[in-house]
């Protein structure tokens, strides 16, 4: 059994620091950093690595090269936990995936994890969508008949509302819509998860769509697969930072 993650990736920097007063010459946040530092892989390598830190399915990724050169750096204040400001670099860098090459018969599965970049177009995922039965699509595109062959398209609030206009009965079957703290829906049913404290909902996305293609490749229910990808996303906005499961 083996999975395929395909996306454009980064690195996620945490910089922490202190936030106690605001600048004289403008109405802002005077921010000192502190030692305390964390890098992640970000973007469709944490989907990746969720995969490899939830399940023994074994999972390839297809991603930019160039990733760690590509960051986002979000500077935290120790207090609250509250992001002052996002500083992003290297976002002209992303490359073009050749989805064209890729050897499908290798994978039972495989995510497709598109934060609209241009790492992956409109065509190239209706292509993976025709040449494989089992894609999941977590996308940041507006949605249209290109995805209407994808088996499973994860969508959070925001961007449902921002692209139902676009939707016909058949993509709305294929949708498990991730409702924050409320849990998830897919064809009209609830999946409730517990309340707990949330610290950082930085990556929970990733989680998710990460343990509901895992469990999926095992169970082939989808239904167990969102109460599992719940549990893990539960899991992880508890903790500070982009985290896995």
């Amino acid at each position: 059994m083996r999975i395929l993650v395909i996306g454009e990736s980064c690195k996620d920097i945490y910089q922490y620091g202190d936030s106690v007063r605001l600048c004289p010459e403008a109405p802002v946040p005077v921010f000192k950093c502190c030692d305390r530092k964390t890098e992640n892989p970000g973007m469709a390598m944490n989907v990746w690595r969720n995969i490899v830190s939830i399940s023994d399915v074994k999972t390839d990724i297809l991603t930019n090269k160039n990733w760690e050169s590509i960051t986002k750096t979000r500077c935290v204040d120790n207090r609250t936990n509250y992001v002052i400001v996002r500083i992003d670099s290297g976002e002209d860098k992303y490359m073009h995936c050749k989805v064209k090459e890729i050897d499908y018969e290798r994978y039972d599965v495989i995510i497709i994890s598109d934060y609209n970049k241009g790492f992956l177009t409109e065509e190239d995922i209706e292509y993976v969508s025709n040449n494989h039965p089992t894609t999941f699509l977590d996308t940041k595109k507006i949605l249209g008949d290109w995805c209407k062959n994808i088996k499973y398209i994860k969508i959070n609030e925001f961007e449902y509302e921002r692209t139902k206009h676009k939707l016909t009965s058949e993509l709305i079957e294929k949708m498990i819509i991730t409702l924050g703290p409320k849990g998830a829906q897919h064809k009209g049913a609830i999946f409730s998860v517990p309340k707990v404290e949330i610290k950082d909902t930085s990556g929970a996305g990733d989680t998710f769509i990460a343990a509901l293609a895992a469990t999926y490749a095992k169970t082939k229910d989808i239904y167990e697969s969102i109460k599992q990808a719940n549990a893990h996303a539960t899991r992880v906005v508890q903790k500070k930072g982009v985290s896995v499961a």
